[in-house]
């Protein structure tokens, strides 16, 4: 929002016009995070690999139908003091009957979405904790990380006071079970 030409601008005001002013060279995504704007480079093939399968398999076996989107900025609640944080996702699972991503802009709020994928990358800190309490301000039921340095994956549930109360870990080649409204097995067999 931006301050009328009687009010000064406060640093939050210059930071969220700095970034919507940004442009990034192709492929390259720009978040405003927790008061700090992130520029990510394109994800290499094992990255993108992690979420087709995740993908595919929760359009296959859930319970729901439902709608992804890959790269859909989400505006989320923002830290105390900061502007509302503008995240990426690597994939945003919405009930199909919702029609959320219909009409959608840029940057849609983060209401009515059912989960969030992350698979680690360049910045790998920014997906376990920055971007998870992001997730968890906005009240995003489920936070889906695949952590590559780690070989595991997590599921954090139960957002609440900027953060997740519940979380499942398992290392790759263990299923993971993802409640619903997905209901179903995650199986991570292939990720060794």
């Amino acid at each position: 929002m931006t301050a009328m030409p009687h009010e000064p601008l406060t640093q939050e005001d210059v930071l969220l016009e700095g970034f919507l002013a940004l442009e990034t060279p192709e492929g390259f995504r720009a978040e405003l995070i927790e008061g700090e704007i992130v520029v990510t480079p394109p994800p290499d093939g094992d990255h993108e690999l992690y979420i087709s399968r995740i993908v595919n398999r929760v359009i296959r076996h859930t319970r729901t139908e439902m709608d992804v989107s890959g790269n859909k900025g989400l505006t989320l609640n923002g830290a105390a003091g900061a502007p509302r944080d503008r995240v990426i996702p690597d994939a945003t699972f919405a009930p199909q009957e919702r029609d959320l991503f219909r009409g959608a802009e840029s940057w849609m709020p983060c209401d009515g979405v059912s989960m969030v994928l992350e698979v680690t990358s360049t910045r790998a800190h920014k997906d376990r904790d920055t971007k998870r309490r992001c997730y968890a301000r906005g009240g995003i039921p489920f936070y889906l990380l695949v952590d590559r340095d780690d070989s595991t994956v997590t599921l954090f549930a139960e957002p609440e006071d900027g953060d997740y109360r519940a979380r499942q870990t398992v290392p790759f080649g263990k299923p993971l079970t993802l409640p619903d409204p997905f209901g179903f097995d995650l199986v991570t067999a292939d990720f060794l």
